[in-house]
């Protein structure tokens, strides 16, 4: 069952184009080796780290909050995370808190999905969609017909463990390739907020 969610899944994304026009060539070149195009650099966002309504952080705690929206805006093609697309944000916590995640769905059209990957080089086509961190990904993720369709609101919780640059992404087929994804910083000297579009 799960082998034809994906398969369909390929066949839609195919069908579909892959997002942004400009973008569809190198896109669909990202079968056979991850797309350079969509890699992100190796610098973060920078910039003063705020705290914006969507994330909360409770030190006394040690709990972390974020509510993220996927399709804020129509940016490439409402495929992004409160706005934020190719790494344009950071969303940073302390080592050691509990994160809970609630994933929004505003796309008027598309499934997404979020986990926390180690991928922050390069997304192929097809991801795989095992976390950092147990529990840090959202249900059915790479499922187009399962994943959390739009309206919905998926949640998850995990303990952010390990210190470190990670990302937030779409498992959805061709979805993090195309720029669906964002900085997701786990700092060791206790600093959190956001920095980037936001």
């Amino acid at each position: 069952m799960k082998r034809f969610s994906i398969l369909s899944a390929l066949a839609v994304f195919a069908a579909c184009g892959g997002g942004e026009p400009a973008e569809s060539g190198a896109a669909s070149s990202a079968s056979a080796e991850p797309a350079e195009v969509a890699a992100p650099t190796a610098n973060l966002p920078g910039g003063e780290m705020t705290t914006p309504e969507w994330f909360a952080v409770d030190a006394d705690a040690q709990v972390a909050h974020i509510v993220l929206t996927a399709g804020a805006t129509n940016d490439n093609n409402y495929w992004n995370y409160n706005g934020g697309t190719k790494g344009s944000m950071a969303i940073t916590v302390p080592v050691g808190y509990t994160v809970t995640i609630d994933l929004v769905n505003n796309d008027p059209a598309m499934a997404h999905s979020v986990g926390v990957s180690a991928e922050t080089s390069s997304f192929g086509a097809m991801l795989d969609p095992t976390p950092v961190f147990t529990g840090a990904v959202t249900e059915n993720p790479t499922s187009m017909v399962d994943g959390t369709m739009p309206g919905e609101t998926d949640t998850v919780t995990f303990t952010a463990d390990a210190a470190g640059t990670y990302t937030l992404v779409c498992y959805i087929p061709g979805h993090g390739t195309t720029g669906m994804w964002v900085y997701f910083v786990v700092s060791a000297d206790g600093s959190a907020g956001v920095q980037g579009a936001m």
